[in-house]
């Protein structure tokens, strides 16, 4: 009588530690950091016009995403709430793994030509411009929402992140 309990322990102590195991795998890696091993992204290209964003390497095109932009997308950024994306030759030059948008990669905005500017405008130019996710809570709110950023689905930002490298620089064009 021992020997059968034992056994249907030992059964039912299985079933459910495979039940789990597979309930665990079901759910995937849900990890926001990804690995990324292929050519070196040399430099990020951003249309606005287009609503486009490349990541190269030397000349290739290695990805192509869709973007959103600033609330208000025409014409360069120049001051602190203009809701305007930047037009320019910047660097990524940090990174956020704890970003309220999901992921972000900083944009060295402003520059001393910016800040000049803004300054001689007696303004302020505005900064923490990034590359970021969505964070699922802004989704649905339209092409164009952001304060001056670039918005990625969150999936994407993840592929990106671990693609920049600080130091990259990225070209945005009207």
């Amino acid at each position: 009588m021992k020997r059968n309990e034992q056994t249907h322990t030992t059964r039912r102590n299985l079933l459910l530690g495979g039940t789990a195991l597979l309930a665990l795998t079901a759910c995937g890696d849900t990890s926001k950091f990804r690995h990324y091993s292929g050519p070196h992204v040399t430099e990020v290209q951003v249309f606005k016009a287009k609503r486009r964003m490349y990541l190269l390497s030397g000349r290739e095109v290695l990805k192509t995403y869709k973007i959103g932009l600033g609330g208000n997308p025409i014409g360069p950024k120049q001051f602190e709430g203009d809701s305007k994306t930047p037009e320019g030759t910047y660097f990524i030059d940090r990174r956020n793994p704890n970003s309220a948008y999901h992921l972000s990669l900083g944009i060295s905005y402003p520059n001393a030509q910016d800040r000049a500017f803004a300054e001689a405008q007696g303004k302020k130019p505005g900064g923490d411009i990034f590359i970021h996710g969505r964070a699922k809570k802004n989704k649905g709110r339209g092409k164009d929402w952001t304060a001056g950023c670039i918005a990625v689905k969150d999936k994407e930002i993840e592929e990106i992140y671990a693609m920049i490298a600080n130091g990259t620089v990225i070209h945005i064009f009207p």
